[in-house]
C-alpha cells in the first residue's frame, strides 16, 4: 500500500515517525527550558539537581482585615481607658483635696452631736475614700448609745454620719439610782429622778432577776409601740413564761411568755383605745393567747 505522506513533513527513521521541521513548537519550548539565558551579574547559577525553587521576583502585600484593624484599635483605647481611670482613682484616694475638715451628724437624741464629732476627730485630715463604716463604728463603739452607723461622703472635705441610737425600754433600780437599758440590757444613762421618764420599772435590775428573766422582761418592752410603754408603770416575771407588765392607772397585763410578743403588741394597743366603762371598769388585760384575749 503507497505511504502517505503529509506535505512539508519528512520522513524520519522507520518506526520513529514523521520527522519534525527545525524550528518547531516542541524545540523551542525544550531550548526555552534547557537554556535559561545568561544570568544576572553577580547571581550564582543553581547547582543542578538541587531543586530550589526560582526566586520570585514580586511579592504581593495583603492589607489588613478590617475586623482585626478594628480590633486592634478597641483594644488600645480601652488600655488606654484603665491606665487613664487608675490614675484618677488614685489621685482621689490619697489626694488631700479630698480630706476630711468637717462632719455633720443626724440622727441623735440621747447623744449629742458635739460627743460624736470628738470620737471621729482622728478622721481630720484623711482623705475622704479611705474613710469606711467600719472604721467609724469602731471609733464610735465607746459611746453606748450608738446601735448602728452609716456614713456618706460630701466632697469635697465634708463627711456624713447617720447614727441609730439604742432605745431605752425600761428603768432598773439600782439603790437610788434608775438606769436606762435597751431591750439587748445595755445601759445607756442613769437618773435620779425616774418621774421624769415614761418608761416601766424593773425593780432589782440584773443584780436580782436572773438573766433569763431579765432578758425576756426586755424583749416583751421592746415590742411594745411607744404611746403603750409610755403608761406602764413597771414590769416583773416570775418565770420566762409569766410575763406582767403594771399600768399607770392600776391594770395589770398578762402578757406570758415572749412568743408572738409582736402579735400581742398590737392586740394590747387596740384594747387599751376601746374606751373605758365607768361601770365596768378593766382591771386585767390578758393577752397571753393573742387570738382570742380577755378583759375582766
Amino acid at each position: 500500500m503507497p505511504s502517505t505522506r503529509r506535505p512539508g513533513y519528512p520522513t524520519g527513521p522507520r518506526g520513529s515517525g514523521p520527522a519534525r521541521p527545525a524550528g518547531s513548537a516542541d524545540e523551542v519550548i525544550s531550548a526555552s527550558k534547557a537554556d535559561p539565558g545568561p544570568a544576572a551579574p553577580g547571581a550564582s547559577a543553581p547547582s543542578a539537581g538541587s531543586g530550589a525553587p526560582e526566586p520570585r521576583g514580586n511579592v504581593l502585600a495583603f492589607p489588613e482585615p478590617r475586623a482585626k484593624r478594628r480590633r486592634r484599635v478597641i483594644l488600645g483605647t480601652l488600655a488606654a481607658l484603665t491606665v487613664l481611670v487608675a490614675a484618677i482613682i488614685a489621685a482621689a484616694v490619697y489626694s488631700p483635696w479630698l480630706a476630711v475638715h468637717s462632719v455633720t451628724v443626724e440622727g441623735t437624741r440621747m447623744l449629742k452631736p458635739d460627743q460624736v464629732k470628738a470620737a471621729l476627730a482622728p478622721l481630720q485630715g484623711k482623705p475622704l475614700p479611705q474613710v469606711s463604716d467600719e472604721e467609724v463604728t469602731r471609733l464610735l463603739r465607746p459611746l453606748v448609745q450608738v446601735k448602728a452607723v452609716s456614713t456618706q461622703a460630701r466632697p469635697p472635705s465634708t463627711l456624713q454620719v447617720r447614727i441609730t441610737e439604742r432605745v431605752p425600754v425600761a428603768l432598773v433600780k439600782q439603790a437610788a439610782t434608775y438606769q436606762l437599758v435597751d431591750v439587748d440590757g445595755v445601759q445607756l444613762s442613769t437618773t435620779k429622778t425616774p418621774d421624769k421618764v415614761k418608761l416601766p420599772v424593773i425593780d432589782g435590775g440584773r443584780g436580782t432577776l436572773p438573766k433569763d428573766l431579765f432578758h425576756a422582761i426586755t424583749a416583751v418592752l421592746g415590742a411594745l409601740p411607744p404611746d403603750v410603754l409610755a403608761r406602764l408603770s413597771d414590769a416583773s416575771a416570775k418565770s420566762a413564761d409569766a410575763v406582767s407588765l403594771k399600768l399607770v392607772d392600776g391594770q395589770t397585763v398578762v402578757w406570758g411568755n415572749a412568743g408572738e410578743r409582736e402579735l400581742k403588741a398590737r392586740v394590747l394597743a387596740a384594747l387599751l383605745k376601746v374606751p373605758a366603762d365607768p361601770k365596768n371598769p378593766v382591771a386585767v388585760y390578758d393577752v397571753s393567747v393573742p387570738r382570742h384575749p380577755v378583759t375582766r
